[in-house]
């Protein structure tokens, strides 16, 4: 029998919230392919007798396993390859200064630099930049066999060979990953419709933040390919045609839930039709059984319901006629452009770079001055704790310590019972599975996978044994202990300033949205859904980011969880204001002028008094209007959102 923790030896919700295990499903090929694309160098280096080469080619095949993320396989090739093509140019630069002392501090902390810099543009960017300083680390910690160019040329033939593998079925399933992820939206959209009836708020918010991931993935991969076909491919088009289609009954939602009559169960179960045609590819006649609309909302959900079906089953779609709801990507050499210039004119760029090289060039200065075994493994400690866009660094650097001690007690077993050799191939193969299958877990799981993968194959390459393993745990301890200190604790950057200034220009593009749907400048409906869509991708990023802030001990964590209220407020905003968008669309009377008015006022002394207050105080609420007029469910969520932001 379970029994609960005595009161006053409950561990704290921090500490909970950092080791719970993410629900997620395993990737399946993705499992394949690591245990392939990882035993099969080191099984080629054992049959020529170089295992030393097969060893550093699956190195860089457990780069391009851990960058192997994306579903739609042309989103695969830049995701996996530039990451490889700045891992050659990192372990080039770090095998030219190994063997010299303070040079190889310098030229190390200086990758560090422009590491931290470039992994601010983007996910692929911030991959890219992981790989870069790795692979120097590694470079600069290990003689590398050969000519120069050898290393890179092994690790990022590994890495290739990973997406070589992600790619062996583009031809036959081209096209499938992204009609299933705009299925995956349709579902998820249904989903929405359903808890907007079950009664239950904390359901449907929960959906909704569901409906928001899932679009903005499905724009990711659609728009990505559209910067490159411009339109012409019909596939392409006919999806984005589709993800434009379900943005009205994402919009009818909420107005539906308001109206406090619930959806009938025809309507999510068409929608989930609607998904089964989209993900096989179905063009023909679709049957929707849906009851007659007897009120405006109902009205509005089923017109949005009867359009997407149409285009749903549409064979063609001019692509001129397709409206981009996020804009669509400008040409990849802008971007580039574009990116290279916020990198070295942001002050976050420079400030994250900075916070790296200073901890890389402790690191590196430390093992210079005080022999350590496998000195290495202190900076590439660093590398993975210190990457902020993937968490916090106060729990990654938590996680790394316990999941480097649980992985320790794995490769013990193997290193100690496995015979070095042949049978390293068999069990490499059984374990490299485990890092795509842990990585969703958490980072706490993918480090305890990781950490017997890499102690195997430095054993190929030194034979050394059992006789790693405490040194792994010493300098993991030691990097852990240089991110907490140098890269977090001395970096007087307040939870407030991460998340607070955030939450605030959302809800003064909230304000601004209001304006736009209602004001005496209201913007046409594209421009609408671009400015709704855009809002909800900076609402999902925040609440990413008030998650990461809830793992970490106070005050941190009791300040997220103090704030985290007016985070769902602000979307209940959001929805209330296009609820009442579609209500006018569908008959209702506008709003006056007036009453537009004093709601921006509100926001804007809202978003006003966030950005200003480093604690929760006492604000006016003096919303009055109609009780009849298509504002007043707006009104009650923004004078709920200003009451938040008073002391309790």
């Amino acid at each position: 029998m379970s029994r609960e923790f005595p009161i006053g030896r409950t561990p704290p919700d921090w500490l909970v919230r950092n080791l719970r295990a993410q629900p997620a499903p395993v990737n399946w090929p993705a499992v394949a392919r690591a245990a392939i694309a990882m035993a099969l160098p080191l099984a080629i280096g054992l049959a020529v007798d170089r295992p030393f080469y097969g060893a550093l080619a699956s190195m860089g095949a457990l780069n391009g396993v851990i960058s192997d993320t994306a579903a739609a396989y042309r989103v695969r090739i830049p995701t996996i390859a530039i990451p490889q093509l700045f891992g050659a140019v990192g372990v080039t630069v770090g095998a030219l200064v190994y063997g010299h002392g303070w040079v190889a501090v310098a030229a190390v902390t200086g990758v560090a630099l422009v590491s931290g810099m470039i992994s601010t543009i983007g996910a692929v960017a911030s991959a890219a930049g992981l790989v870069l300083l790795l692979t120097c680390v590694v470079g600069a910690g290990l003689p590398m066999p050969g000519e120069w160019w050898l290393a890179p040329l092994l690790m990022s033939g590994g890495g290739l060979l990973v997406l070589a593998l992600a790619l062996l079925a583009w031809p036959l399933r081209s096209g499938v990953p992204e009609r299933a992820a705009v299925a995956d939206t349709y579902r998820a959209v249904a989903e929405l419709l359903a808890a907007g009836g079950s009664g239950s708020t904390p359901a449907y918010d929960d959906a909704r933040h569901a409906v928001t991931q899932s679009l903005n993935q499905s724009y990711d991969i659609v728009l990505a390919h559209r910067a490159r076909h411009h339109g012409r491919s019909p596939e392409l088009t006919r999806l984005l045609a589709q993800l434009n289609a379900i943005t009205p009954v994402v919009e009818a939602a909420p107005a539906a839930r308001l109206s406090g009559t619930p959806l009938p169960p025809e309507v999510p179960a068409a929608v989930r039709h609607l998904a089964s045609a989209v993900e096989t590819g179905y063009t023909g006649p679709i049957g929707l059984r849906l009851p007659t609309p007897t009120t405006e909302t109902a009205r509005a959900v089923d017109h949005a319901l009867r359009h997407a079906a149409e285009v749903v089953t549409s064979p063609d779609v001019d692509p001129h006629g397709i409206d981009d709801r996020l804009g669509r990507p400008a040409a990849l050499s802008i971007r580039a452009a574009r990116a290279a210039r916020d990198v070295a004119l942001s002050a976050a760029s420079w400030r994250y770079g900075l916070r790296l090289a200073l901890c890389i060039g402790i690191a590196q200065a430390l093992v210079s001055l005080i022999p350590v075994p496998r000195s290495y493994w202190v900076a590439l400690t660093i590398t993975f704790v210190l990457k902020p866009d993937f968490g916090s660094v106060f729990s990654r650097a938590l996680l790394r310590a316990l999941g480097t001690v649980g992985g320790l007690v794995i490769a013990a077993a193997v290193l100690a019972e496995v015979p070095r050799g042949w049978w390293d191939v068999p069990v490499l193969f059984l374990l490299a599975p485990l890092i795509p299958a842990l990585t969703p877990r958490g980072y706490g799981y993918q480090t305890a996978a990781i950490t017997p993968v890499i102690l195997l194959l430095s054993d190929v390459l030194n034979r050394q044994g059992t006789a790693l393993l405490l040194p792994r745990l010493v300098d993991s301890l030691m990097g852990c202990a240089i991110a907490l200190v140098a890269g977090y604790l001395l970096w007087p950057e307040s939870w407030h300033t991460r998340v607070g200034d955030r939450l605030a220009d959302a809800v003064e593009d909230t304000a601004r949205y209001v304006e736009g749907a209602f004001g005496p400048d209201a913007v046409d409906p594209p421009a609408r859904a671009r400015m709704r869509r855009r809002l909800y991708r900076n609402l999902s990023a925040i609440r990413t980011e008030f998650q990461r802030a809830l793992t970490e001990p106070p005050p941190t964590g009791r300040r997220a969880a103090a704030w985290w209220p007016l985070v769902v407020a602000v979307e209940r905003i959001v929805d209330a204001t296009t609820a009442a968008r579609v209500r006018v669309k569908h008959g209702a009377d506008p709003p006056s002028a007036g009453e537009v008015a004093q709601v921006a006022r509100q926001l804007w002394e809202l978003a006003q008094g966030v950005r200003e207050a480093e604690t929760l105080y006492a604000v006016r609420t003096d919303l009055t209007g109609p009780a009849d007029s298509v504002l007043e469910p707006l009104r009650q969520e923004v004078a709920a959102a200003r009451a938040i932001a008073s002391p309790h």
